[in-house]
């Protein structure tokens, strides 16, 4: 099984003024099961959380900007305190492993680009996926998959943050705090929808799902 990296076990003394972290048990246990993607999410909140001198977020003084909705993006919510309901964390749909974080209090900001995805330098875990995922794999193949994927989370664990990650702080600007809007009744279908969101058709407010665009191709 992999191994619990907490707090304690992760800081020497000379690091144990660095802000606590979440023990990636925790993660595991909110995303269901243990993978390479929650690894990665993992270990780009810790790197966030010492570069920013930040404790876990409890009201929005942390920010995540996040550019997938992979499996990582899990992991930042346990570890971070960054979450959607909150209002930030900020998705945007580019489909890199790159991921903003922001300091309110300090106005610092570190960008975390994943660099060569770790499994993929491993050719046979690589094709042992790949069987898996098409389903043609034995019980015997499955098994040893699962073995090396976990000895090779354990290593991402174990080793240095920045061997994974490329880290640059960088000046950004800072978004705006999650704000509460009217809602409004739709015409159509009679649902409620936030005003931010709801648009004017046939003189009155509609949801996004009962607005028939028009566009002449432009």
């Amino acid at each position: 099984m992999y191994m619990d990296f907490t707090p304690d076990k992760e800081m020497n003394k000379s690091e144990s003024q660095d802000p606590p972290i979440v023990p990636f048990s925790e993660v595991v246990k909110f995303h269901g099961h243990f993978c390479g993607g929650i690894t990665i999410g993992y270990i780009a909140s810790k790197i966030a959380i010492k570069e920013l001198r930040s404790r876990r977020d409890v009201d929005e003084q942390l920010v995540a900007i996040i550019e997938n909705d992979a499996c990582a993006i899990d992991a930042i919510q346990v570890v971070t305190g960054c979450t959607i309901g909150k209002g930030n964390l900020i998705f945007r749909d580019y489909g890199k492993q790159v991921y903003t974080f922001i300091n309110r209090a300090t106005n610092d900001a570190v960008r975390i680009t994943v660099k060569d995805w770790p499994h993929d330098a491993n050719s046979a875990l690589k094709t042992l996926r790949e069987k898996v995922w098409a389903g043609t794999a034995t019980p015997e193949e499955i098994r040893t998959m699962k073995k090396q994927e976990e000895e090779s989370i354990n290593r991402m664990l174990a080793e240095p943050p920045e061997k994974y990650c490329d880290v640059k702080h960088v000046k950004m600007e800072i978004p705006g705090k999650a704000r509460i809007f009217t809602s409004l009744k739709c015409t159509k279908c009679g649902e409620m929808v936030a005003e931010a969101r709801a648009r004017v058709q046939d003189g009155g407010f509609v949801c996004i799902p009962c607005f028939d665009e028009y566009s002449r191709g432009w």
